[in-house]
C-alpha cells in the first residue's frame, strides 16, 4: 500500500510537470502539447479559414475607401500601413470614466483611456486600453459593405458639432459623425456615452440617397496587434486575443496563431452573442441585439495585426429610405457583476477555464465578503477561512491518517531496513502493520485531492479579478495584483510550506524524502514573482492547515517532531 501511495505522489508530481510544460509552451506562442484548448469545430470558409462564407475578405493590406469592393471589409487602418488622409482629425471626448479619441476617418474609436484604472507600468498614469501609436494598435471600427464604394472605416467623415465632455448634472453625451454620400448611401454614426458606464451605445443610420434599392451589410470589428499587454508578467499565463460567444458554442477563445495559419475554429454564424478582444483584467466587445443574424469572422489584416468582427445584412433599402441599427461597444475592466448586467455571458471574457463552474460561486462569495469587510486582502483571508471550515472534516480525516502514519513511521523504517532484500515479505509485513493499526495509506491523499479543484478555482479567481489591481491590504502591500515589493510574503509562504512538509510523515525512501523538500522550495521561487494577493491566499491556507494538523497530532498523542531531510 505504501508503494501505491508513493505511486500516487509521483503521478501528482508528473502531472504538475505536464501542466507547467503546457503553460510554458502556450506562453512562448506554441500550442499546448498535452491539453490543447478545446474549440467548437466549424467548416472554414472558402479561401479563408477564419472568415464567414460569402464575405469576400480581401488580402491583409489597407484598402482605400474607393477601392473596397462589394462584400469586402476594408483591411488594416490606413494609419497603420500608409499616410493618413489630409482631412483626418481626432475628436477627443471625456466622461467620468473615459477619455476617448475618435478618428474622423471612418468615425472609428482609436484611443480609450480608462480614468478609473492606473497603468500597470506607471501608476501615475491612466491605463490606455485602445490605442493607435507606434508601439500599439487596438481599434474599434465599423462600416458598410455589400456594394462598391459604400462608406466604411476609411471614409473621411464630418464630426457633427456638439459638446465633447460630460458636463456636471448631465448623464448622457452624444458624439456623431456623418459620411458623404458614397455609392448612393450616407452613413451616420452616433456614439452615446453615459455617466459611470463602460458600455457605449452605437447607432448606425443608413440613408439611401441614390435612385436604386440597395442591400448593404454592416460590419463591426476590433483590430489589435498580437503583442502581450505592456507590463504583463512572464511567470503566469493569461489569455490575450479574440473571443467569440454564442449560445451554440458558448465562450470560444481564438489564438492569434490560429488566425495566422487560417486555422481558427469557432461558430461563424449566429443570431446572438458577441465578439471580443480579451487581455488580463480588461476587454472590449461588440454586441448586436439578440435575434439579429450575423456572420462572425476572424482574420489577419496586416503584419502582426488581427481582426475579430461581425457582419449583419440589412433589409433592402428603397431610395430615400433610412434604416437604423442599434449596437453596443463595451470597453473596460472585467468587473464580473457589471458585465453580467450588460449582457448575460459577457462575464465569460473573465476566463476561468475548466474550473469556471467552481470559480463563479467563489467570486460571488469573495465579493459579498468585501461588501462587509471593505478590504480585498482581508476578504481573501476570510474566504480561505470559510473554505477551510467547509472542508474541516475532510482535512481532519486526512491529517488523522497522516498522524497515524507518522506514529508508525519508525516501525515501517525499521522493517524496510530489515527486509530490504525480501520485497515480497516486506509488503506482507507492511500490510500487517496497516491492518493492526487500522490505517488506510490513501486516507491522507484522497480527502486533499478532492479539494484541489476548489483551490485551483480560487487561484484563478484571484489572478483574474481586476478588483485586485491597486487594491491595498496592510502596510507595505499597496497593490494585491503586484508582487510584494519587500518579498516578505513569499518568504513567509516558503517558511510555512517547509513547516508543513516537516509536520508530514517522512516517506521511508530517502530519495522521496529529499524530493518532498525540494518540490516546495522549487515552487516557492515562483511565488516571489506572483501577485501578492495570490501569495496571501497561499499563506493563509498553509497556516490554517498547519494549525489543524498540529491540533490533530496532539489529540492523537503524536509528539511534535520535524522530519528534516538528510542530504548528505
Amino acid at each position: 500500500m505504501n508503494d501505491i501511495r508513493r505511486t500516487i505522489l509521483w503521478v501528482i508530481f508528473g502531472f504538475s510537470l505536464v501542466m507547467l510544460w503546457d503553460k510554458w509552451q502556450v506562453h512562448n506562442g506554441h500550442p499546448a502539447t498535452f491539453f490543447p484548448t478545446p474549440t467548437v469545430a466549424a467548416a472554414p470558409a472558402e479561401g479563408a479559414a477564419s472568415a464567414p462564407a460569402g464575405t469576400g475578405v480581401p488580402p491583409a493590406v489597407a484598402t482605400p475607401a474607393s477601392a473596397a469592393g462589394a462584400g469586402q471589409v476594408p483591411g488594416a487602418p490606413a494609419s497603420a500601413t500608409a499616410a493618413a488622409p489630409a482631412a483626418q482629425e481626432l475628436v477627443e471626448v471625456t466622461t467620468d470614466v473615459y477619455k476617448l479619441s475618435f478618428d474622423s476617418a471612418g468615425g472609428s474609436l482609436v484611443r480609450a483611456e480608462l480614468l478609473k484604472n492606473a497603468d500597470l507600468t506607471d501608476p501615475h498614469r491612466h491605463l490606455v486600453l485602445l490605442d493607435q501609436s507606434a508601439e500599439r494598435v487596438y481599434l474599434a471600427q465599423t462600416g458598410l459593405i455589400g456594394a462598391p464604394d459604400l462608406p466604411n472605416h476609411t471614409t473621411p467623415m464630418q464630426p457633427v458639432p456638439g459638446p465633447r465632455a460630460l458636463a456636471d448634472g448631465t448623464d448622457r453625451l452624444e458624439v456623431q459623425f456623418e459620411s458623404p454620400v458614397q455609392g448612393g448611401v450616407k452613413l451616420v454614426k452616433t456614439y452615446v456615452l453615459e455617466r459611470g458606464s463602460y458600455t457605449i451605445g452605437v447607432k448606425h443610420e443608413v440613408v439611401n440617397a441614390g435612385s436604386t434599392t440597395v442591400t448593404p451589410q454592416l460590419y463591426m470589428q476590433l483590430v489589435r496587434d498580437g503583442n502581450k499587454p505592456p507590463g504583463e508578467s512572464s511567470f503566469y499565463f493569461t489569455f490575450t486575443g479574440p473571443a467569440v460567444y454564442t449560445e451554440e458554442g458558448k465562450f470560444q477563445k481564438v489564438d492569434f496563431k490560429h488566425i495566422e495559419e487560417n486555422d481558427a475554429k469557432f461558430v461563424k454564424s449566429a443570431s446572438d452573442g458577441y465578439v471580443a478582444m480579451v487581455q488580463h483584467y480588461f476587454a472590449s466587445a461588440w454586441l448586436l441585439g439578440d435575434g439579429t443574424a450575423r456572420d462572425i469572422f476572424a482574420r489577419k489584416v496586416g503584419t502582426n495585426l488581427y481582426a475579430i468582427g461581425m457582419i449583419s445584412t440589412l433589409a433592402p433599402l428603397a431610395p430615400g429610405a433610412t434604416q437604423a441599427v442599434e449596437s453596443r461597444l463595451f470597453v473596460g475592466p472585467q468587473i464580473e457583476t457589471m458585465m453580467e448586467r450588460v449582457y448575460p455571458g459577457l462575464e465569460r471574457v473573465k476566463d476561468y477555464g475548466w474550473v469556471h463552474i467552481l470559480a463563479k460561486p467563489l467570486y460571488w462569495l469573495l465579493e459579498k465578503l468585501y461588501a462587509v469587510i471593505h478590504n480585498w486582502g482581508w476578504s481573501i483571508v476570510a474566504l480561505v477561512v470559510l473554505l477551510k471550515v467547509a472542508f474541516y472534516w475532510l482535512n481532519a480525516k486526512a491529517y488523522a491518517s497522516m498522524a497515524k502514519m507518522k506514529a508508525i513511521n519508525p516501525r515501517i523504517t525499521e522493517m524496510r531496513e530489515r527486509l530490504k532484500d525480501k520485497p515480497q515479505q516486506m509488503q506482507q509485513e507492511m500490510m500487517k502493520i496497516y491492518r493492526e493499526e487500522k490505517i488506510n495509506p490513501l486516507g491522507g491523499c484522497l480527502p486533499i485531492m478532492i479539494q484541489i479543484p476548489v483551490f485551483i478555482a480560487l487561484y484563478w479567481v484571484l489572478l483574474s479579478s481586476v478588483e485586485m489591481r491597486g487594491a491595498p491590504w496592510i502596510g507595505w502591500i499597496k497593490d494585491l495584483s503586484a508582487p510584494d515589493p519587500w518579498y516578505l510574503l513569499p518568504v513567509i509562504m516558503t517558511l510555512t510550506t517547509l513547516l508543513q512538509t516537516a509536520l508530514n510523515p517522512a516517506p521511508p525512501d530517502p530519495m522521496q524524502a529529499k524530493l518532498m523538500w525540494i518540490m516546495p522550495l522549487a515552487f516557492s521561487v515562483m511565488f516571489f514573482f506572483f501577485p501578492s494577493g495570490l501569495v496571501l491566499y497561499w499563506i493563509t491556507n498553509n497556516i490554517l492547515s498547519i494549525a489543524q494538523q498540529w491540533l490533530i497530532n496532539r489529540r492523537m498523542g503524536v509528539p511534535p517532531q520535524f522530519n528534516l531531510p538528510k542530504f548528505s
